[in-house]
């Protein structure tokens, strides 16, 4: 079942839409306000979020962007009646996937949900994350938020090592084998240790990266 978040304060509007996303087996949760949705996402993420422009605490394109600052990869289309060329390319630089002008066939959107949902699934084939950090593997880049971060060849594969075992912890042993010792370059330690550090002040301190004390390290999602 797909989860989606609906940010609309048109009641009628919104429980048109939530009706028939309900038939196509989506669960639906209506938000009148910025704010409620605000509060809502710290807990919980859901598979799409759709988003009205003009709400009563705030505009869509703002709640994009605060979005798009925490949650790099959640998919988001706004719902508007505002179809001017500059509104539609401030809405997508603002964060969104898609923009749908009301009036809108209640099909069209949909099908437009599940194209948006196909892409996302493609594009995370190749992407690793944790909390805000992204690691396109086809790339070879590594991103937070929306800023691009620039990593050495070693502390670009501690973290991708890290990444593509999220949730388990990997021991230093097992890093400094399959990092350098796998290239012919033999370290000790201290090399492990300064790695970890630089890698952590690159990165901002992520809470994501955890240090298991005497063991080794483990990535984990705490937002």
């Amino acid at each position: 079942m797909m989860e989606v978040f609906y940010v609309e304060d048109d009641k009628t509007i919104a429980d048109s839409v939530k009706e028939y996303l309900n038939r196509q087996n989506c669960k639906v949760a209506i938000f009148e306000t910025v704010t409620a949705v605000k509060k809502a996402l710290q807990s919980w993420i859901p598979a799409l979020v759709l988003i009205d422009w003009n709400l009563p605490d705030g505009e869509g394109k703002d709640l994009c962007l605060w979005i798009r600052e925490r949650v790099v990869d959640l998919p988001i289309i706004i719902l508007t009646v505002r179809g001017d060329s500059q509104d539609v390319v401030a809405g997508f630089q603002s964060g969104a996937d898609d923009y749908v002008v009301k009036p809108f066939e209640l099909t069209v959107l949909y099908s437009r949900m599940l194209a948006l949902l196909r892409r996302v699934q493609k594009a995370e084939e190749t992407k690793l994350f944790c909390d805000d950090l992204v690691l396109d593997k086809e790339r070879l880049t590594v991103s937070r938020g929306q800023k691009e971060i620039v990593l050495s060849q070693s502390e670009y594969h501690l973290l991708l090592l890290l990444m593509e075992n999220k949730g388990k912890t990997i021991t230093r042993t097992q890093l400094l084998e399959q990092i350098w010792d796998n290239h012919g370059h033999f370290v000790n330690n201290n090399t492990l240790t300064v790695t970890v550090k630089r890698l952590r002040e690159k990165l901002c301190n992520p809470t994501c990266l955890k240090t298991v004390r005497s063991f080794g390290y483990r990535m984990e999602d705490t937002i």
